[in-house]
């Protein structure tokens, strides 16, 4: 488990998908969990990043750039029942992560990586519930 002091999420091992952010304390809806920079990798990069492991953890940007989240932000995992949502903040190089509903301490907070919350389209992995 990672922490830092005082810190409102932490990183945990959860079953079938290896490490998560988990909640250290209740969030509200609306409430921001985390604000993460991002590193903007521009397209044309984007190839040479394909057979390594970051390419698992990049976010669409704008112009058909790529973000990597610092932070915790690139190890939320996805659900298609998520109980936070992500924005991005193009203008800032930030994301913001934003509770949707209720998270209690000690859950794990998930993301739908399609972008929208009511989202189901398919995703480029099997998906563990």
């Amino acid at each position: 488990m990672v922490t830092l002091t005082d810190s409102i999420i932490e990183i945990k091992e959860t079953l079938g998908k290896g490490r998560g952010v988990f909640a250290s304390q209740d969030f509200f809806p609306c409430e921001v969990i985390e604000r993460v920079p991002v590193l903007v990798i521009p397209q044309e990069q984007y190839p040479s990043l394909e057979n390594t492991i970051f390419f698992h953890y990049l976010f669409g940007w704008k112009e058909n750039d790529f973000a990597l989240a610092l932070g915790y932000g690139s190890l939320y995992n996805h659900s298609f029942r998520p109980n936070a949502i992500y924005r991005k903040r193009e203008e800032e190089g930030m994301l913001e992560f934003i509770a949707l509903h209720p998270i209690l301490a000690g859950e794990e907070i998930l993301i739908n990586y399609n972008g929208e919350p009511s989202s189901e389209d398919p995703i480029w992995f099997r998906v563990v519930q």
